[in-house]
């Protein structure tokens, strides 16, 4: 039966407000109510719509949402549904980054995100754990995400690059061109090509007004970063991690390695899409530039303008040709090869983590085309290893929810910090 639009707006504020725990959790919650409470979807639609939106870049969770909404009401059912799953956690986030920014060199503020920084670790690699074992399907798969961590971590190679490749390998290794006849489409081309130009000035018209406005302006530079980042992060918030790491506080110093794992931190314990984290990236690099909190909230408003207006590009042009993509052996090759590169990716994330967390001094050095970060042995922090090994029993040997292992390493920070 389906719903009036109140009714569903009514259930898509509750998804949004109560999807804590990431995107597993977030994805099982949608299933409990959509599926299995209000049947609003079909077992086969959910899944069907869920293998969709993880070959997308951006958050298939809040993607996810977005196309149950628009199967249910349209384009007005998925802006709702999508908006919904999002905003609760963004105002929070917006909260949290400023009192980050004021608060953030108070020695108690420090202490609790040296406890976050050290749990946030473990998290990321679970998640490599998570990812691994769903990607790497076959030998090729390992090599692909072998290849794709040592081009990032020792040749720094652009990571749109390394996507790219890995998607060629993949379909080139995807066996003979599709022979079958592709089943009948319920759109035409005309009328997926408007609704792309549609949402493409959506998206992109008001950079272009932005940079007229204030040409050279820290806000334009970060729509363009964004606007980037959204289009070739396959595999979720720890992709859009990796290019950050690469990008944000490697080329442009927007903010520093731990400052990034504490925006994860408070990403994590917030309601909606763990991508948030790119807010708290926004709001601290345009309130650094400008030394000011209200640019601050503007760079985070630009921020979350970018990083989402694309996923409603991606649901609402290419949410008609989901069953035409599960028939096409060649395209599927592709995007599998995609996601094995997002395994090597999130291990680049990991190591590069890390090494800057463990150790407060690193230094990265340049041999020819190589790249080497190299730790200064003296700068040790042995609080973070005990930190992270309390966090890793808790989560990967008691399987204790994300929430409370934040909890627990935060105090526990506050405890060794002491001493």
């Amino acid at each position: 039966m389906t719903p009036t639009l109140p009714e569903a707006t009514r259930e898509w504020a509750r998804i949004g407000v109560l999807s804590f725990g990431g995107p597993a959790a977030q994805i099982a919650l949608m299933h409990r109510i959509v599926v299995q409470e209000r049947r609003w979807l079909t077992e086969r639609q959910f899944l069907d719509a869920l293998s969709f939106c993880m070959l997308l870049p951006g958050p298939e969770a809040m993607q996810l949402a977005t196309y149950a909404g628009w199967r249910l009401h349209g384009v007005v059912g998925g802006l709702i549904a999508g908006l919904l799953f999002v905003l609760p956690g963004a105002l929070v986030v917006l909260g949290l980054a400023t009192l980050y920014i004021v608060y953030g060199d108070v020695p108690l503020a420090e202490a609790i995100f040296l406890g976050i920084k050290a749990a946030v670790l473990v998290i990321v690699i679970e998640a490599l754990l998570r990812v691994a074992g769903r990607a790497l399907l076959k030998p090729l798969h390992w090599w692909i995400a072998g290849a794709a961590f040592l081009s990032i971590f020792f040749l720094a190679l652009p990571y749109p690059l390394v996507i790219a490749g890995a998607a060629l390998v993949g379909a080139l290794a995807g066996g003979p061109p599709d022979s079958d006849p592709a089943p009948p489409l319920s759109v035409t081309p005309a009328r997926t090509a408007r609704t792309v130009g549609i949402w493409l000035t959506i998206w992109l018209a008001p950079l272009a007004v932005l940079d007229l406005a204030l040409p050279g302006s820290i806000l334009g530079e970060i729509g363009r970063f964004f606007s980037v980042l959204a289009t070739v992060t396959f595999g979720g918030a720890y992709a859009v991690l990796a290019f950050m790491a690469q990008d944000a506080v490697a080329g442009r110093g927007w903010l520093t390695a731990g400052e990034m794992m504490d925006g994860l931190g408070l990403a994590e314990t917030t309601p909606g899409p763990l991508i948030l984290v790119t807010e708290f990236v926004g709001f601290l690099a345009a309130a650094r530039a400008t030394d000011s909190l209200a640019m601050g909230v503007a760079g985070a408003f630009v921020t979350l303008w970018v990083t989402f207006a694309p996923c409603f590009l991606w649901i609402f042009a290419g949410a008609p040709y989901i069953d035409w993509i599960g028939t096409r052996p060649r395209l599927r090759a592709a995007l599998s090869g995609i996601t094995a590169a997002v395994v090597g990716v999130i291990l680049n994330l990991s190591l590069w983590f890390a090494l800057h967390v463990v150790f407060t001094g690193v230094t990265r050095e340049t041999a020819g085309p190589l790249t080497l970060w190299t730790p200064d042995l003296a700068t040790f922090d042995w609080r973070v290893v005990v930190i992270a090994a309390t966090a890793a029993l808790l989560l990967l040997r008691l399987h204790r929810g994300i929430a409370l292992t934040l909890a627990i390493c935060a105090a526990s920070g506050v405890l060794l910090s002491a001493v």
